[in-house]
């Protein structure tokens, strides 16, 4: 009669490692995309992921700010999360066809028309002309520069490390 409270103490040893991690997607299909990758050694930024609860708590938030764009007059789409499937490959053919961001490793986030500049670039001052660079592309309402300089930008990567 010892085997059942055996097996009972090895399943609780199976779990004792802590809970499992909540699996994490891109449940709103926000574009992310490598551009350039000039730099070996710049630190992979991870994707936009998200847990079942944190698409729950997104869900109202993302719905209110998408219309409010269009129902002010801002936005000729019902909803401005829609441009960003267009934005994007826009973005990444004008970084890619400028040469002054070739020696770069760049990653684009698009969100509500806004473009999230990730990865590194070689000074301060390019990373500020990608970001205005970028502002000018057709229905970008704003960019958001998240870019590092190897060896110049202290501590941790300016965003979340892919695992």
């Amino acid at each position: 009669m010892r085997w059942p409270l055996l097996a009972l103490c090895l399943a609780g040893a199976a779990h004792a490692d802590g809970p499992a991690t909540p699996a994490r997607t891109n449940a709103f299909n926000d574009p992310f995309v490598q551009v350039t990758a000039a730099i070996a050694h710049c630190p992979v930024p991870e994707g936009p992921l998200y847990t079942e609860q944190e698409v729950r708590e997104q869900q109202h938030e993302r719905t209110q700010h998408g219309t409010s764009c269009y129902t002010s007059g801002r936005c000729r789409l019902p909803n401005s999360y829609q441009y960003d499937a267009e934005i994007i490959p826009r973005v990444q053919k004008y970084i890619q066809y400028d040469p002054r961001f070739a020696d770069t490793s760049v990653w684009v986030l698009g969100q509500r028309r806004i473009v999230t500049l990730k990865g590194c670039v070689q000074s301060v001052e390019q990373g500020r002309l990608l970001e205005q660079s970028v502002g000018l592309v057709d229905d970008v309402m704003g960019v958001v520069n998240q870019l590092a300089v190897p060896g110049v930008t202290k501590g941790p990567a300016p965003y979340r490390v892919a695992r």
